[in-house]
């Protein structure tokens, strides 16, 4: 065994270059296996830390083809009564608020923020609050104005302290209790970790027009959620609701139940607030992981396998001299062993690295080490078994021969053998071309949402909620107006293409039953955004000081409800009766997730009930400094309310939070397939080393009858170009397929460029000719009187 490693010591130094990279490899592919799986882990474990997650499902409304995550709380409440089998149902505000408030015995009223949520007291039987301070018994208590509040803000604001008990003064003035701390939630959870406040046993109780709660239940039997809405409809008198002539059969009303656990997933639903992941996403994540450490094994074997023809005559030479067969292989496998189980270690150090980077960023989960103990010793197996296998191979075949043949010379490759490293080589090029394509076109498809056309000008805007100076509104535009930078200033009540969905409202024209997203705006809202008027007029001044204000429609409100000028809409909220004034092209208001639908933008009367206008829009002059026009922006605010942080920035930065998602899990991707891709050439060097050492006299023969360097070289890339061109036949329509089922997910996407193939050819070719042609024109230039000789 010593002589063994003494040998295998020897090769390592002969073959430095190759031998790190292999490692580097090796460790690199267990480094990505195990960030990838933690990121799987992340999204496959959503919500699934509440106790019977299995039990809970989302309460959601849908009219013929039409699902929203929105109702009404009169419907669900008494769907949540209508039978024993649900144990429980909890009702949510659909927005996240914010609260401003001091401690109170703060004599310095330092000023905190946090996001809070209104629910009713059943919220806490449906979902598991695990209370380390009080409980939620008598949560619905007004008068005193309890809340709930999670662990790591009961520490930041009272430190080891108790928490319970203690009051915190609002912004407004008022106080709030605190009633009890709960442990916070796991970041994969729909269920995050806000402010908790009751909402009123009689709030919205009887209001059929107000669609703004989210709400839950929780059921004795999942298999009993299926049946829960055909005995609603035989127990619900819907007529006394809808009117007498209400059906439930006609009408396309329905109640559809989906389980907590699918909500991280499911697409399609309007207003659904709950963080996303596409399932085709995590399965390439997921065969990338796969594919990364299949390859890396490969290429380890085949590597230890290249090392055969230097090492071979010592090992039989062992063997005449007595040594053991079982013993040579026991001893070559451990080598590799070692060599695996050394990369596994340093693919920890790697993890530990990319958690402390800015590479961390790609990943939603914890990539600590302590955190995922079941990942990194599930992938301490497949080192030891990739250690194993890449041992034993070789181990068997270079003590399977006669040592009297390879003595005299007679050592060779085998066709089966030849044949065998072609496949694995092959799987390798299949992977490194779908994911080339793969990468590319979810580089692509992001490119294209983020500078596809929007209908409107989104360039030079810089954006930012007032409404903590709602009051001085109309001041603090006319200060803005005054800088030199700044062209023009509106607002309106939603950011514009920041959402997948916005205020739905569902009204009647002519007669019939009309929906529609709705953006409450200034009347100077489509001149500052440059958006174009198709059909009618733009909105004017004076359109706020009639009785129901009026409507600018998209063209898919148009042709869908056959919608005219001056006609009004009718029905629901008597204050939104307005004129139909005008038609816009159709713009990208949503996210490009979604196709377009029909909404418009409605300038208010003065009988509107909302008027929470507080989005605003700065219009930076072209040419102007944005940055000195933003620094303005920040100091104009600091003068209305100096303790408030404002979150100004520029509008093209939030087109980008809206896919951050996607970005995230798409550079992603593109880093471990450019891993992979790397590994995959280091395979492929390791093959060509395997090759040339056991040609070298070919090679040689080759020189002396008189082929020329460049002919051996040509002679070389042949043979693998044919592997390339067959692999790329087999790998095109498979990237097709996955690229294609990926695309689904967007309403509006890039299209399937021919050339993204070719391109993925050229690169794999350059690389590979790069390698064959590095590595053989080494060998072809040596000595071929000595090549022969050393055969």
């Amino acid at each position: 065994m010593k002589t063994n490693i003494k040998n295998f010591l020897r090769i390592i130094r002969r073959f430095k270059p190759a031998v790190a990279l292999n490692i580097l490899g090796l460790s690199v592919a267990f480094a990505a296996f195990m960030v990838i799986m933690i990121q799987l882990k992340y999204d496959y474990g959503f919500d699934k830390c509440h106790k019977d997650y299995d039990k809970i499902f989302r309460v959601e409304y849908t009219r013929n083809a039409s699902v929203q995550a929105n109702i009404c709380r009169p419907l669900v409440e008494r769907f949540i009564g209508s039978s024993p089998n649900i144990l429980a149902g909890g009702i949510a505000q659909m927005r996240l608020g914010k609260t401003r408030f001091h401690l109170e015995n703060d004599d310095d009223r330092n000023m905190y923020e946090e996001n809070s949520l209104i629910v009713t007291s059943a919220f806490f039987d449906v979902f598991s609050f695990d209370f380390i301070e009080g409980s939620n018994e008598g949560y619905i208590d007004i008068e005193s104005g309890n809340i709930f509040i999670p662990l790591s803000m009961a520490r930041k604001l009272f430190g080891n302290e108790p928490a319970v008990g203690k009051q915190i003064v609002l912004s407004n003035g008022g106080a709030r209790t605190i009633k009890a701390v709960y442990r916070d939630f796991p970041a994969n959870s729909v269920i995050v970790n806000n402010m908790y406040l009751a909402m009123r046993e009689d709030g919205f109780m009887n209001d059929w027009n107000e669609w703004s709660f989210i709400a839950y239940i929780r059921v004795n039997d999942a298999a009993n959620a299926p049946l829960l809405f055909d005995n609603f409809k035989r127990t619900f008198d819907a007529t006394a609701f809808w009117g007498e002539n209400f059906d439930w059969d006609e009408s396309g009303v329905s109640m559809r139940l989906t389980p907590l656990a699918d909500l991280h997933y499911i697409t399609g639903v309007e207003y659904d607030n709950a963080p996303k992941a596409s399932k085709q996403t995590l399965m390439i994540l997921f065969a990338i992981a796969i594919v990364i450490v299949a390859i890396a094994a490969i290429n380890f074997t085949n590597f230890s396998t290249a090392l055969t023809p230097m090492r071979v005559k010592s090992i039989n030479t062992q063997r005449i001299l007595g040594a053991y067969r079982s013993a040579m292989r026991l001893s070559i496998t451990l080598e590799t062993v070692t060599i695996s189980l050394f990369s596994y270690l340093l693919a920890i150090l790697f993890v530990i690295l990319f958690n402390i980077t800015s590479l961390a960023k790609f990943a939603d989960a914890d990539l600590s080490v302590a955190a995922n103990t079941f990942i990194v010793v599930g992938t301490a197996l497949i080192a030891l078994l990739t250690g194993l296998i890449a041992g034993l191979y070789p181990a068997f075949y270079m003590t399977s021969f006669a040592p009297a043949l390879v003595l005299k010379g007679s050592f060779g490759l085998s066709p089966k053998g030849k044949r065998l490293r072609n496949t694995l080589i092959g799987i390798q090029y299949i992977a490194s071309f779908a994911l080339i394509v793969g990468a590319s076109f979810m580089y692509l498809q992001n490119r294209f949402m983020q500078n596809s056309s929007f209908g409107y000008d989104k360039d030079e805007l810089i954006t930012v909620d007032i409404g903590m100076i709602q009051n001085n509104r109309d001041a603090f535009i006319n200060q803005l107006k005054m800088y030199s930078g700044v062209e023009d200033v509106t607002y309106g009540e939603s950011l514009l293409s920041s959402s997948d969905n916005y205020m739905g409202w569902g009204l009647g024209y002519r007669g019939e039953a009309i929906q529609f997203q709705s953006l409450p705006v200034h009347y100077t809202f489509l001149k500052v955004m440059g958006i174009e008027i198709a059909e009618g007029r733009d909105f004017r001044a004076d359109d706020h000081n009639t009785q129901y204000g009026v409507y600018v429609f998209n063209e898919a409100a148009r042709k869908k409800y056959n919608m005219e000028l001056g006609t009004r809409i009718e029905g629901g909220i008597e204050s939104i009766k307005g004129e139909i004034t005008g038609f816009v092209p159709d713009i990208k208001f949503a996210s490009f997730r979604k196709a377009v639908e029909p909404m418009a933008f409605y300038a208010w009367g003065t009988e509107y009930w909302g008027n929470r206008a507080n989005t605003t829009y700065i219009r930076v002059k072209a040419g102007a400094d944005k940055r000195a026009a933003m620094a303005h922006v920040r100091s104009t605010l600091a003068e209305f309310n100096p303790e408030y942080i404002f979150d100004v920035r520029f509008y093209d930065e939030t087109l980008q939070r809206l896919y951050e998602k996607e970005l995230a899990l798409s550079s992603l991707i593109t880093l471990f397939s450019l891993i992979a891709i790397f590994i995959s050439i280091v395979g492929v060097f390791g093959l060509v080393i395997f090759d040339s050492e056991c040609r070298r006299k070919e090679i040689g023969i080759r020189k002396v009858l008189g082929a020329s360097v460049f002919d051996i070289v040509v002679m070389f890339n042949k043979s693998y170009f044919k592997i390339l061109i067959v692999c790329f036949v087999v790998a095109a329509p498979l990237a097709w397929y996955a690229v294609n089922r990926w695309l689904e997910n967007f309403a509006y996407k890039t299209p399937l460029y021919w050339w993204v193939y070719l391109l993925a050819l050229v690169v794999v070719g350059i690389i590979t000719a790069a390698t064959v042609t590095f590595q053989n024109w080494r060998i072809a230039n040596d000595d071929p009187v000595k090549a022969i000789k050393s055969e």
